[in-house]
């Protein structure tokens, strides 16, 4: 077995630029790769191929990202997920399931065959959410949040009933002793990595970090240890080794590893996994479609599309009536459930490689896959504007109530305190003395970089409803807000620019859709200078008529007098930003002084002169 390492040049190149591509344009990488694989490749162009040396790449990637993907499911996420979440969960892929499986079956596929289409059918992708839901303005929403919730119960819920499936055909009948065999393999394969990932996995992982072995790359070779022993372990019980090395990435958790190691060994299996091999998987899995299902196959395809959309949409919608939140936010949840991806195509190949489905109904996977991922911001865009002109657009408040404050400076210390009357406030910063100042000062502070995944978790940022950037460093503020804004979805965004910010950093600001602190720039050290030497004092005072805060106030500057810090707004109190609208009634909150900081500092140093 030779490896041509020309051709994999050329296949990693493809990938590459084809996954940055759909990126782009909001669209999962996997998608981009699928379709680069079947222009260049076999299918049309045939300018790359496929190999054996590529193939046992392709499902070493598969084994690497499906640990990945476990890493990235919080087992304890399950448990929370909400009852709407879960009435989706079900009638999202149960629905499209059954519909699929007997069309499957009117068209002559056989019933293994019909199982596997119903389950590719029933799988719910959102790795576009994040960046759908920003765009729409959604990330604060009940949809949002039954969205994500109905997805990560879905795809286990997936894995496990292919877990199940693969069982009974390494078993080979259907008759109820072979059944009871395969439940009795499937009961006992996730008692015993159920004992060792609870159990073991942690006492082992303590033993480790005391005798000192906590450098990322041993804990690394670990993890792929661990993932190949548990996929042997379902290969052994009559599974797939995939399914094993998604239950080994959910149990390496923060518990037994440490929150740091935890984050840096994620992000070691991803960039192996999405970066490298994974895509291999995908471009060569064009290899295998068949352009055909436009011609001789296209009733067979126009049908399983058909059913498996309207099975999600409208499955999802019937049982999520139950939840009592109506029959046209479900429809809008089905909606922007209906795409698929990464995980259909990894079952379907495997349906493939194991000779259960034929190459032309792998190629209508594949293409349901590509169709309907591209479906979703239409979808959720027509049926949040529908739901939003009702009036009946549920915005989340409940679920996450809380400011999460990049920075323990004087002035970020004193907007915290006028924040924490209304609302929960974590504050962030890596500076250990501004922490315990800010501690001292009754705030619940965390130290840390706030650049880092598991410092914002730990700050609380999956429950907050705003994040205020409010560090002197311009890039750190957008990156954090970006971090916030992409993995913890936090809705509201709050960014502080300084008044010689250039063009770039505002136009990063505009690309975040943040809101920009006290309405423009200010110099945050000659503020944090005059409280720090007492020169500034708190005032308050009532809105009288429905005004903008530039109207109210003019812009704060170095030497400016006046610094609006919040608006008290019924029993809730928002920072300040140029957009917010004033009420009547509304109560404003900031900071002024009778002599700026720059004529008090020249006053000292005429003194001293």
């Amino acid at each position: 077995m030779e490896l041509n390492l020309l051709n994999l040049l050329y296949v990693l190149l493809a990938a590459w630029l084809a996954g940055g591509v759909a990126a782009r344009f909001g669209y999962p990488s996997v998608l981009g790769e699928l379709l680069i694989g079947i222009l260049l490749g076999p299918p049309l162009l045939g300018l790359i191929h496929g190999s054996v040396a590529l193939d046992v790449l392709a499902e070493i990637g598969i084994l690497l990202m499906m640990l990945y993907v476990g890493m990235e499911i919080d087992p304890r996420e399950l448990g929370k997920a909400s009852w709407g979440g879960f009435l989706a969960a079900i009638g999202g892929f149960v629905t499209p399931f059954v519909l699929a499986f007997f069309t499957a079956r009117w068209f002559g596929i056989s019933t293994m065959g019909a199982i596997f289409v119903g389950i590719a059918a029933g799988v719910t992708s959102l790795t576009t959410k994040s960046r759908i839901l920003v765009d729409l303005h959604l990330l604060d929403t009940r949809v949002a949040h039954v969205m994500m919730a109905g997805a990560l119960l879905t795809d286990t819920i997936s894995l496990v009933i292919f877990a199940a499936v693969l069982g009974v055909v390494e078993a080979g009948t259907l008759d109820a002793g072979s059944v009871a065999r395969v439940a009795l393999n499937v009961i006992a394969f996730f008692v015993v990595t159920g004992f060792l990932g609870m159990k073991v996995f942690p006492a082992v992982g303590q033993r480790l970090t005391r005798a000192g072995l906590t450098n990322r790359t041993f804990h690394f070779t670990l993890a792929l240890l661990l993932a190949l022993f548990f996929g042997e372990l379902a290969e052994l019980t009559g599974l797939h080794a995939v399914l094993g090395a998604f239950i080994a990435g959910l149990f390496l958790r923060e518990n037994v590893l440490g929150p740091t190691l935890s984050h840096d060994l994620m992000g070691a299996v991803r960039d192996a996994s999405i970066g490298f091999l994974a895509p291999i998987f995908f471009v060569t899995a064009g290899f295998q479609v068949s352009l055909s299902v436009f011609g001789a196959d296209l009733a067979l395809f126009l049908a399983i599309l058909g059913v498996a959309t309207v099975g999600k949409i409208l499955g999802t919608a019937g049982f999520y009536i139950l939840s009592g939140n109506g029959w046209r936010e479900g429809l809008t949840i089905g909606g922007g459930m209906n795409g698929r991806g990464a995980v259909e195509i990894i079952v379907a190949g495997i349906a493939l490689e194991l000779g259960l489905i034929t190459r032309e109904v792998f190629s209508i996977l594949v293409f349901m896959a590509i169709l309907t991922t591209a479906t979703v911001p239409f979808f959720l865009k027509w049926g949040t504007e529908w739901l939003r002109g009702r009036g009946e657009l549920v915005r989340s408040k409940a679920e996450r109530h809380g400011t999460l404050i990049l920075g323990a400076r004087p002035t970020a210390r004193w907007l915290a305190r006028v924040l924490s009357e209304a609302r929960p406030v974590w504050i962030v910063d890596s500076n250990a003395e501004r922490c315990r100042q800010a501690e001292r000062d009754g705030l619940t502070a965390v130290c840390g970089n706030a650049l880092e995944e598991q410092v914002l978790s730990r700050a609380n940022a999956a429950h907050a409803d705003s994040i205020l950037a409010l560090t002197t460093n311009v890039e750190v503020n957008a990156l954090a807000a970006s971090l916030a804004r992409s993995v913890f979805l936090v809705p509201e965004v709050y960014v502080l620019l300084h008044g010689d910010d250039g063009v770039g950093l505002r136009a990063t600001t505009q690309h975040l859709r943040a809101h920009v602190l006290f309405g423009s720039g200010i110099d945050l050290n000659e503020w944090d200078h005059a409280i720090t030497r007492g020169l500034v004092t708190e005032f308050r005072l009532t809105v009288d008529r429905e005004t903008r805060l530039a109207e109210l106030l003019a812009p704060a500057t170095g030497d400016g007098g006046r610094l609006p810090l919040a608006a008290r707004q019924g029993d809730d109190i928002l920072p300040l930003h140029g957009e917010l609208r004033l009420r009547p009634g509304d109560e404003v909150i900031g900071l002024e002084r009778a002599v700026p900081v720059r004529e008090e500092r020249e006053q000292a140093d005429s003194h001293l002169a």
